[in-house]
């Protein structure tokens, strides 16, 4: 092992203050580690279980991290998996030969156990390593293999010692990004979506010849290799975990990947605004602007802060959040087709619609799910209508019933997409801009926007139709088919534009149609 740092006993108390299910399962791990008889003839080094990666990290940095990586030394690969299934019951393997040991403490709480070992660069992908269990790694030699020393550092959890061969607790005193090895790091080309949202995350620094080889990285094609699965994991690392994702963003367009491989965005970095309701500058600004609102609506929309970087607000599950926020980045993209300067003032007219076919497309470089995708275009479709309704209901041009009416219609327009969901997104939009009161402004038009729901029920009225296909046929004796359908979208219809209001006007408006 490494030299150790001073101060074992407040880093120990530090470790004892962390989530207790995580406290017992690593402190009960270690302990049976420390406990086995030393097999010289598997490894020099003593039997010993250290914390490594980010859940050090985040505890110097004052988080509660609820996933932990141990690594053991002087055990070998049988004879751990035998122990850990002893301590915990049901283990996983995950990843080649050996690999690692999974065990889920509870829904949210994961244990990875792995011996330290070796990966030699084979193929392409991240599939293309071969791994190798090494009794005979130091701490030190382990460690090489980590991305950034910020997450090369490791702790017993039973003296509280602090190992940091490669100075990362001055780099995270220093919010410093900084690769450990720079030949190791270049072997797998997530890494540089890994610095990405680290920075963003931690608000860090790169520093410069860690961002040199970044920008090497991205110029040669390295991130050509990887799957979309895993630029999705870092993706919604960048949007969920950042309180500010526009620094990602922004640090993504200095390493020349939002050129390479997101034309959408790229797009907006020179659409210009009308500076009278924008001006903060082009849409890319504003789009930034937009997402760092979403990420602070996710984590407290209405309520106090949690002061939690990785906290997000109990009532948007994970999914809902991953659509807030990729509505918000993906909202504007049609202004980049459609932004004309008219009689000397910057128009997006259609700009809504517009953006479907970029999202779409942009989308179709992660795995998020044709059911996101869907929610996150409607979305982009209508955003501007929680505003312009609202207007409309303020100037007079449509009274309450009027605007209950028009509701309904978008709600079932927004089929699929949680009313919460969507004005978190239409929040975002209006707070992310430079007006002077855009930050501190009520939200006016989406608590009318609620009120009117609730008072009319709309949310169960834009599901609920006054009459049903069964009844058409059975009250007027039609037959089924292709007929019924379209009485009742124009039933529907009629009642959005306030002709029919309850069962009986819609059957006597059915009759008149037929």
């Amino acid at each position: 092992m490494s030299t150790p740092l001073p101060n074992p006993k407040y880093w120990r108390e530090q470790f004892l203050a962390q989530d207790p299910l995580i406290v017992a399962a690593v402190t009960r791990l270690a302990e049976a580690v420390l406990a086995l008889e030393p097999d010289q003839a598997f490894a020099p080094a003593e039997p010993r279980a250290v914390i490594v990666g980010g859940y050090v990290r985040d505890l110097m940095l004052g988080k509660h991290p609820k996933d932990a990586d141990v690594e053991v030394y002087g055990v070998p690969p049988k004879q751990l998996h035998e122990l850990v299934t002893k301590l915990f019951g049901h283990v996983d393997i995950v990843g080649q030969s050996f690999g690692v040991l999974k065990v889920l403490l509870a829904p949210g709480y994961e244990l990875d156990i792995a011996i330290p070992r070796k990966e030699s660069k084979v193929g392409a992908g991240h599939k293309g390593f071969i791994i190798e269990s090494d009794p005979g790694l130091s701490f030190r030699e382990a460690a090489r293999r980590r991305d950034f020393t910020m997450n090369a550092i490791a702790l017993d959890p039973l003296t509280g010692l602090v190992h940091d061969p490669y100075g990362g607790l001055d780099d995270l005193a220093q919010d410093i990004l900084r690769v450990v090895d720079e030949s190791t790091f270049q072997e797998d080309p997530l890494r540089v979506f890994r610095g990405v949202q680290l920075s963003a995350r931690l608000n860090a620094t790169i520093e410069p010849r860690t961002m040199h080889l970044l920008k090497q990285m991205v110029s040669r094609g390295d991130l050509n290799e990887l799957s979309k699965e895993r630029v999705t994991d870092e993706w919604k690392k960048l949007l969920l975990k950042a309180k500010q994702p526009s620094k990602g963003l922004e640090l993504m367009r200095e390493l020349g990947i939002i050129q390479k491989y997101y034309p959408e965005l790229e797009a907006l970095v020179t659409t210009p605004q009308e500076p009278e309701w924008h001006p903060e500058g082009t849409v890319w600004i504003h789009t930034g602007m937009v997402i760092d609102q979403a990420a602070k609506l996710i984590r407290e929309p209405r309520g106090p802060s949690s002061g939690e970087e990785e906290k997000v607000a109990a009532h948007f599950t994970s999914e809902e959040a991953v659509t807030i926020m990729l509505a918000a980045l993906c909202h504007d993209f049609g202004k980049a087709l459609t932004t004309r300067v008219e009689d000397g003032r910057i128009r997006s007219k259609g700009h809504e619609e517009a953006g479907e076919v970029p999202a779409r497309s942009f989308l179709e470089n992660f795995i998020f799910g044709h059911d996101l995708t869907d929610q996150i275009v409607k979305i982009t479709r209508d955003h501007l209508k929680t505003t312009r309704y609202y207007l409309s209901l303020q100037k007079g041009e449509v009274d309450e019933k009027q605007y209950a009416n028009i509701l309904r219609r978008l709600l079932r327009r927004l089929e699929g997409v949680p009313v919460e969901v969507f004005l978190a997104v239409t929040e975002a939009d209006k707070r992310g801009r430079g007006v002077a009161d855009a930050l501190t402004a009520p939200y006016t038009e989406g608590d009318m926007f609620r009120s009117t729901l609730a008072k009319y029920e709309l949310e169960f009225q834009a599901k609920t139709p006054l009459v049903s296909g069964g009844e058409l046929i059975a009250q007027l004796g039609l037959a089924p088919g292709p007929q019924v359908g379209e009485l009742l979208r124009a039933l529907e219809e009629a009642r959005d534009d306030g002709k029919i209001s309850t069962y009986a006007e819609a059957l006597e408006y059915a009759k008149s149609l037929v």
